[in-house]
């Protein structure tokens, strides 16, 4: 190694400085201020934390709580529900053309070969068979959402009357349009509040105008919303629907067939011709799947007057005539709110989770 090298290397070791002596380094590290540390985001506040798999059972509590603080802040007491087919549109007028939508909660409609025919292609002989078919079910689905309406209207007007300071049997729908547009527009035009429970979806959808500003949800869960459609309700009312509406009804019938219910729920199914198109549990009845009395479970009606007066008897007989025995209704003792006065397991168990001792 000549001299001038060797004068590098030790130029070199010397401008490494405190790197290369570790007691030297770890001194003037600590002579180091950090930069100043922004305060940590509330656990509740951070929405990373609340968006992720670690933060699921806040979100589902939440789905359970929020709608819970909100009902006995508008002093719900009990539900009617009503199910039926979101893809249809009410006609009011002679002109308005009635839409198929493109999906169960879309506001777009369905592409143009899907939608019923009308007139004009009719009479060209431009219409395909399916929207001639869809033509003639049009003028029928149209019919459904005038007596879903009607009897919304009959049942709130019954309702409102009820002595009592909280409100009973409150119309409660899926929060869409068609049916369950229908059925809130009902209830709102007698006066009445009316629930929506719609679900966050992958398209575009929207909740109808009809709902209660107050009573408006959207989950994101669809067990969490089942649960609330399940827990305040009385009575159930099915029109006709597609998967959904068949998914709800089978679903509470299930529940009372196999006594999960810790109460007496009404069952309505209306339009006897297009359900007994849709299904035959008659057959169920033959092969031994059900028993005759599960037949029971349910009513069929075609009129908005007869589901009402079905509705009215079973929920008069289930509900206000065991009320009054018991000295429940105002004027003898003081109504509870909403849930209160329950222990922990009572409130975290709905009356759909209750089985029979």
């Amino acid at each position: 190694m000549d001299e001038r090298q060797g004068s590098e290397d030790r130029h070199q070791g010397t401008d490494q400085g405190p790197a290369s002596n570790p007691e030297t380094a770890t001194a003037a590290a600590v002579n180091m201020t950090p930069p100043p540390l922004e305060p940590a985001p509330l656990a509740y506040e951070n929405p990373a934390f609340l968006n992720s798999a670690d933060g699921r059972l806040i979100r589902i509590m939440a789905e359970y709580a929020e709608p819970l603080a909100r009902f006995r802040k508008e002093q719900i007491q009990d539900t009617v529900v009503f199910f039926g087919s979101a893809r249809f549109r009410g006609r009011e007028e002679a002109d308005h053309a009635l839409e198929l939508l493109e999906n169960t909660g879309a506001t777009r409609p369905a592409p143009r070969e899907e939608q019923p025919a009308s007139i004009p292609q009719i009479v060209e002989g431009t219409a395909t068979d399916l929207q001639r078919k869809r033509a003639v079910a049009a003028v029928e689905m149209a019919r459904y959402y005038e007596d879903a309406r009607r009897l919304a209207q009959l049942l709130t007007y019954w309702a409102s009357a009820i002595p009592s300071r909280r409100h009973r049997f409150v119309v409660t729908s899926g929060g869409g349009p068609g049916i369950m547009e229908a059925a809130n527009r009902g209830a709102h035009e007698a006066g009445g509040k009316t629930i929506g429970l719609n679900i966050r979806l992958p398209f575009e959808q929207a909740p109808n105008p009809y709902i209660t500003p107050s009573l408006n949800f959207e989950f994101h869960y669809f067990f969490m919303r089942k649960l609330w459609f399940a827990y305040l309700s009385k009575a159930l009312v099915v029109f006709p629907g597609g998967f959904g509406t068949l998914d709800e009804m089978f679903e509470v019938l299930t529940l009372a067939q196999t006594q999960k219910l810790a109460k007496k729920i009404t069952v309505v199914v209306y339009g006897t011709e297009y359900w007994k198109k849709v299904f035959n549990l008659q057959t169920l009845v033959d092969t031994g799947a059900i028993s005759p009395k599960d037949l029971d479970l349910f009513q069929y009606a075609d009129t908005p007057e007869q589901a009402f007066e079905i509705l009215k008897k079973g929920l008069t007989e289930n509900y206000l005539i065991p009320e009054a025995a018991q000295g429940k209704l105002p004027g003898r003792t003081p109504e509870p709110e909403l849930l209160s006065n329950l222990n922990i397991d009572e409130f975290l168990s709905p009356e759909l989770a209750k089985t029979r001792k």
